[in-house]
C-alpha cells in the first residue's frame, strides 16, 4: 500500500516572510531503492511518485484526499516559531526594563 507524508513546509532560508508556509503538502514515500546512475553518478530511482508534491489549503482536505485514494498517511507537525514584536527603541533600553 502506498504511504504518503502530510506536512506543512517550513520557511526557506532564502525568504524572510511566511509565504507558502500556510499550505499542507502531500509527498509520496519512495518504494523503490535508490541507486547511483553509472553514467553521471547521481542518485536515481525508477519510482516517479517521489517527484509529486501536492498542495492543499487545509489539513482536513489533505487527509480526505489520502483517504479517498486509499493511501496510508503520516502527519508531520512542524515547529512554529513565535515572532516577538519589538521596536527600534528596545535596542537602547536596559535588560532589566525589557524583562530579560
Amino acid at each position: 500500500m502506498t504511504t504518503v507524508r502530510i506536512y506543512q513546509p517550513c520557511q526557506s532560508a532564502m525568504q524572510s516572510g511566511r509565504g507558502k508556509t500556510n499550505l499542507w503538502m502531500i509527498e509520496f514515500e519512495n518504494d523503490d531503492p535508490l541507486m547511483p546512475n553509472p553514467l553521471t553518478g547521481w542518485i536515481s530511482s525508477l519510482d516517479t511518485k517521489e517527484q509529486l508534491h501536492l498542495p492543499f489549503p487545509t489539513l482536513e482536505k489533505a487527509i480526505h484526499y489520502a483517504k479517498s485514494k486509499g493511501f496510508e498517511y503520516k502527519i508531520y507537525n512542524s515547529a512554529q516559531n513565535e515572532v516577538l514584536p519589538k521596536s527600534y527603541g528596545t535596542n537602547f533600553t536596559c535588560k532589566r526594563m525589557r524583562g530579560l
